[in-house]
């Protein structure tokens, strides 16, 4: 309750220093904030291939099996669920089309294909994924590496390695919670940035029912549909959601699931009490995977840019995209923007009017700490849910 109450008042002391406008205390902050962000970067990377190796390596392929199984079946239903809700809204609030001269004059390139995206994925070289902090690429070769661990005959080879992988892990929570100690002062930076953005008018011209489609389906799913999915496996969402709140706080400020996944997993464990072959296994996974923010912003984008584009919207059509949304979010990396540069490439792939895109990004910043304070949001919800199944296994067996 302390730390909780730590952060707030950092929050407020960052915006009241935001609104203040002044230039030099404005790049202060904002030097701040890249400082923190990088951070928690840093840490992301070696957090996602030691979690999934050492909880191959240690608890089996057979009880991986089973929790990755639990974990891909949440994962699936609360991102169609996402995706749905925002296909709801987008049919009962209807937004219109833009006018002609305002899509033509607002141009955007595309920087690659979404065909481009899924052969980055499969690396070609064991460094280049480090280098370039692709996720999906580290989760592959982390899954190869601990799924061969554990085939490795037990000897003295293996039980040195798997011993000092666990020994860089546990050096790593020890950074990651020193990291969390100074916080607030990140948070403080983070809330000036956006305090000082808002002031600025950067979100003032907003797209009206478009942007209410959007984070109506984020406030719907992250408030109503996920706590009945804790609800409904016995679980209260209100203890959940309090004793996650540091990392949901931490996602909406930095927008990226994959920064945010140290304080995550430290959170997860230390405060909420997931058992750490469950948090350290399933919370990786559900950064990568696991994004219900990005499936609702594809849907009702990929809709709302088509419908402009002049495509008639009918139900087939919305049942469509629903699905390519959720397989889209799926193979999504947990990076700032990276919803919106895949659905550039999804609409640039069918030729639907791009330009639209640019006139949202200047109103993406706030839509996209959304998204991932809610994505980060659910992946806590599913581990949750799993380390609950997991409890019930234990205990009737």
């Amino acid at each position: 309750m302390k730390r909780t109450l730590i952060w707030i008042g950092a929050l407020i002391v960052g915006a009241i220093l935001g609104v203040l406008g002044q230039d030099w205390l404005n790049a202060l902050m904002e030097f701040l904030a890249i400082i923190y962000t990088r951070l928690f970067q840093l840490l992301a990377v070696p957090t996602i291939v030691l979690a999934v190796i050492t909880t191959f390596a240690t608890f089996g392929t057979k009880g991986s099996g089973k929790i990755f199984g639990r974990t891909m079946t949440y994962t699936l239903l609360t991102t169609f669920s996402a995706a749905t809700v925002g296909a709801i809204l987008f049919v009962l609030i209807a937004p219109g089309n833009l006018p002609a001269q305002i899509t033509q004059t607002a141009a955007i390139t595309p920087e690659t294909t979404y065909f481009d995206h899924i052969v980055s994925i499969i690396p070609n070289n064991v460094v280049k994924p480090f280098l370039e902090g692709n996720v999906l690429s580290l989760l592959l070769l982390a899954f190869a590496i601990g799924f061969g661990l554990s085939h490795l005959p037990e000897s003295e080879n293996k039980s040195v390695v798997v011993k000092g992988l666990l020994g860089l892990q546990e050096l790593l929570f020890l950074l990651i919670h020193g990291l969390i100690w100074a916080l607030p002062l990140g948070i403080v930076a983070f809330s000036a940035q956006l305090s000082a953005q808002l002031s600025t008018g950067i979100v003032a011209d907003s797209i009206g029912k478009y942007v209410l489609v959007v984070l109506g389906g984020n406030a719907i799913q992250f408030f109503v549909v996920l706590p009945l999915f804790l609800l409904a496996r016995g679980l209260n969402p209100i203890h959940v959601l309090k004793k996650m709140m540091p990392a949901v706080l931490m996602a909406l400020f930095t927008k990226s699931s994959a920064a945010t996944l140290p304080v995550t997993m430290e959170t997860a464990e230390r405060r909420l009490g997931i058992q750490k072959k469950v948090a350290r296994f399933v919370l990786p996974i559900c950064t990568t995977i696991n994004m219900n923010g990005c499936a609702a912003f594809i849907l009702v984008t990929s809709l709302f840019v088509m419908q402009n584009g002049g495509t008639p919207i009918t139900s087939v059509t919305i049942l469509s995209w629903i699905f390519i949304s959720v397989i889209s979010a799926v193979g999504n990396a947990g990076v700032p923007m990276g919803c919106y540069f895949l659905t550039l490439s999804l609409m640039s792939g069918i030729g639907a009017p791009i330009a639209i895109l640019g006139i949202i990004l200047p109103i993406y910043t706030i839509i996209d700490m959304i998204e991932t304070a809610e994505n980060v949001w659910s992946d806590s919800c599913v581990a949750a849910i799993v380390d609950h199944d997991e409890r019930d296994i234990e205990v009737t067996s």
